[in-house]
């Protein structure tokens, strides 16, 4: 309940350009989703999605089966006025992704940006690992983004972790094939820049 007060309080006050992790549109996510997602009928969940432009250029894009995840319910709702009546072609969950109840070999991708950082204590990446095995199907496409080496060890008041691609691809084992990786240097909306890496695996 701690961690859900802190998104809202975050998503009730601040607008989203207001946030560190803010850009227009999250073109190397899509870059990524497009190339791994098949076709627009792929199953696809974006977990942390809060007020992010992903859905919309999803849909725009023709994906009619996506679904946003946040543990904001005040994201969600700014994210499905934004939207407006294109909010019906996607489905929405508000769940903290350590505890949410997932529908098992549902997704054929996973899109995380900038959730995984967060999870500093050792259960809670196992438990979001769990997750991932039980809700992606077999063969599908795991997109991470978190803090690279470089990257900062706070963000928005809270202690985070950073990763390489070993250590990243390490946390969720040997049943993922860490198929590519690759450092983004993202300009904040305030004109700082910040190190990310993105992993895409498959689950075996």
């Amino acid at each position: 309940m701690e961690t859900q007060a802190h998104w809202e309080r975050v998503y009730g006050t601040k607008a989203p350009t207001e946030v560190s992790w803010f850009r227009p549109h999250l073109d190397t996510s899509l870059s990524l989703i497009e190339r791994v997602a098949g076709d627009l009928s792929a199953s696809i969940i974006d977990v942390g999605g809060g007020e992010s432009t992903l859905v919309d250029d999803l849909i725009a894009r023709g994906y009619r089966n996506v679904t946003v995840m946040d543990i904001a319910q005040t994201a969600i709702e700014h994210t499905r006025k934004r939207l407006g009546s294109a909010s019906q072609l996607a489905k929405w969950l508000v769940a903290d992704i350590t505890q949410a109840g997932l529908p098992a070999r549902s997704y054929d991708v996973w899109h995380d940006r900038a959730v995984f950082h967060f999870l500093t204590e050792p259960a809670q990446r196992l438990a979001y690992v769990r997750q991932v095995s039980s809700a992606v199907k077999p063969g599908g496409h795991v997109i991470i983004c978190t803090f690279g080496p470089a990257g900062p060890d706070k963000c928005s008041g809270l202690e985070v972790m950073r990763y390489d691609a070993n250590s990243l691809h390490a946390e969720f084992g040997a049943h993922f094939r860490l198929m590519e990786s690759t450092n983004e240097l993202h300009r904040t909306p305030f004109g700082t820049t910040q190190q990310f890496l993105y992993c895409d695996c498959i689950v075996e």
